[in-house]
């Protein structure tokens, strides 16, 4: 009987073992690939044309060439990564021309973040150029901290650090180099 314990009994123990060993194994790598989660677009559009409208009024139209959608996820967020060609309108039907290589809209916050040689030009021939710039949509209300270059029909100035308006009416600016022509 010792005999059989020794040369039947433990082969057969072990085979069974690794045999539990591998089973689990593999449900565990199951069991991780369902907590895993690919970070995917909800949404992925092309050949975007969007209207926005208040009160039966347009008040900005955005074209771009490709939307994700990233609605799904726990601070959402919608991505142009082919850039955006926008629009804005204001009640008297001024508008407002915003340009990018990329955009980044963010729904909790209401802010775009706009990048790659962003350009914003106005209706009376404003034109305001830079790397990056955010837009906060609740206050209608442009800035950033990087180097800017601003343009109208008084002159041309540079500087880092600039927050102004959606049409222009208000401008702060830091650090800023030009020359302006003066109507005094």
């Amino acid at each position: 009987m010792d005999f059989i314990k020794q040369n039947i009994l433990f082969p057969v123990a072990t085979i069974m073992a690794l045999i539990l060993f591998f089973s689990c194994e593999s449900n565990f790598k199951e069991v991780q690939k369902i907590n895993f989660s690919d970070f995917v677009p909800s949404t992925d559009a092309e050949k975007i044309n969007l209207k926005y409208t208040d009160s039966g009024r347009i008040t900005g139209i955005l074209l771009s060439p490709k939307m994700l959608d990233f609605s799904s996820v726990a601070f959402p967020f919608t991505e142009f990564p082919k850039g955006i060609d926008v629009t804005l309108y204001d009640k008297k039907g001024k508008r407002t021309f915003i340009k990018s290589n990329y955009a980044v809209s963010y729904k909790q916050t209401s802010i775009i973040d706009l990048q790659g040689k962003v350009k914003i030009t106005s209706d009376n021939g404003q034109v305001l150029e830079t790397e990056q710039l955010y837009f906060d949509q609740k206050n209608e209300w442009f800035f950033t901290e990087r180097k800017f270059k601003f343009t109208d029909k008084k002159g041309a100035s540079n500087g880092q650090g600039i927050d102004f308006s959606k049409d222009f009416k208000v401008i702060n600016s830091q650090r800023i180099v030009g020359e302006i022509e003066s109507t005094d």
